[in-house]
């Protein structure tokens, strides 16, 4: 290593994502000197410790698509990491279900794209679905018999306990103040003290545009927050639903919609729907980051996407604060649940790169420099497909280096 270096890479981030691509350095290359920081006092603190725990199969998205072929390699490795690593995971397949004819005719869409992407599909009739799912209605379902459930805490934890074992570091509670590119190196300023690198990975979730400007990098995007509500029912529904039930995507909208997930501790989370955050990491309803919402606010994007989505964003806003609306959502399939179903559960927070334009970013986005590899969104399915977007990032770092 040249002089005046510390370490060979940085990840920036320990999320599931910055995780993966740490170990897939060191599995590539043993020996290499690879260091994760993580500002929070543990890993998997946002995004990765804050979502449905579903391992989804790879359906949805556009056949060729770097998210379809990342989805459907990260369901097998995902499961075959918690094989390997004993992590507790269910397989107990996906129910799309279609309640109108206009969701029936997507729904045989959504047949035809899962067939593209070398996903099996089952079509289901209203008999075969009573049989499967008693208190769940609809004209037609498609089985995913692959897509799963975990806790990817734990994958989280168990991919930071390979990296150390591997003789990487990573260490928590130490934020990036500053970042400065030279030629040979990369400088990070953390609380810590200054850490040289040869190469510098960020894979920093909402904080990803920051960090990139901190690298130097004029971001052509800007990471706007989506706040995940889900509710949680009761130990008495517990068995309610067997499968994953999600309602058929509608096209026009950017996310998935209101669905009923089985977890690995065996209650049922029903969520979320997708309203703008006033914080970028602030989990509570009345959490508000003055510097999060003038971040946003100033940027043309934003707007744009408010004017294409106005009608959409006032009813996901509406069932925010009026849980008989939220309630309206899962009755469409589950007509049984009733207001007193609907119990807290912790939030979420998507972090969606939006271009200037008032593109909602879809796929997965890069941005680099000479020195520096900026993961600027990683949409769900993200956690799912860690495993090669991060054997894919440690490809691409060692290519530069050389190695």
């Amino acid at each position: 290593m040249p002089p005046g270096v510390d370490c060979d890479v940085v990840v920036i981030g320990a999320g599931i994502v910055g995780l993966a691509t740490a170990r897939a350095l060191l599995q590539a290359w043993p020996g290499l000197e690879v260091v994760v920081l993580e500002k929070e006092p543990q890993p998997a603190t946002h995004q990765t410790g804050h979502n449905s725990g579903v391992i989804h199969a790879g359906i949805y998205y556009a056949p060729g698509s770097l998210k379809a072929r990342l989805c459907r390699a990260g369901e097998r490795a995902t499961k075959d990491f918690c094989r390997e690593h004993g992590i507790a995971f269910e397989t107990p397949g996906k129910l799309v279900v279609a309640t109108t004819e206009a969701e029936v005719g997507r729904l045989r869409g959504l047949r035809d794209r899962a067939g593209q992407n070398g996903v099996e599909v089952e079509p289901v009739g209203p008999r075969r679905l009573a049989e499967l799912e008693p208190h769940v209605t609809g004209l037609e379902a498609l089985l995913v018999p692959a897509s799963g459930i975990v806790d990817y805490r734990e994958v989280a934890t168990a991919l930071a306990d390979d990296i150390r074992s591997a003789g990487g570091q990573v260490l928590t509670s130490t934020a990036v103040a500053g970042l400065r590119e030279d030629a040979d190196r990369v400088r990070v300023l953390t609380g810590r003290g200054v850490l040289t690198a040869r190469r510098l990975v960020a894979c920093a979730g909402l904080q990803a545009d920051r960090v990139a400007r901190l690298g130097g990098l004029d971001p052509d995007f800007r990471i706007v927050p989506f706040r995940g509500e889900y509710h949680q029912l009761p130990a008495a529904r517990d068995g309610l639903v067997r499968h994953l039930v999600y309602p058929v995507p509608d096209p026009d909208l950017p996310f998935l919609g209101v669905h009923l997930s089985p977890t690995i501790g065996g209650r049922i989370t029903v969520g979320p729907n997708a309203v703008l955050g006033l914080a970028r990491e602030g989990y509570g309803k009345a959490r508000v980051s003055l510097r999060d919402v003038a971040d946003y606010a100033r940027f043309p994007g934003l707007w744009r996407v408010a004017r294409a989505n106005l009608r959409t964003g006032a009813v996901e806003a509406r069932n925010s604060v009026w849980r008989p609306g939220y309630l309206a959502a899962c009755r469409r399939y589950c007509p049984e649940l009733t207001l007193d179903d609907l119990r807290p559960h912790p939030a979420g927070i998507r972090a969606q790169a939006v271009l200037r334009d008032g593109t909602l970013v879809h796929d997965f986005l890069l941005r680099e420099s000479p020195r520096q590899l900026h993961v600027a969104n990683a949409p769900s399915p993200a956690a799912t497909s860690a495993l090669p977007i991060g054997a894919m990032l440690a490809e691409r770092v060692l290519g530069a280096q050389g190695r």
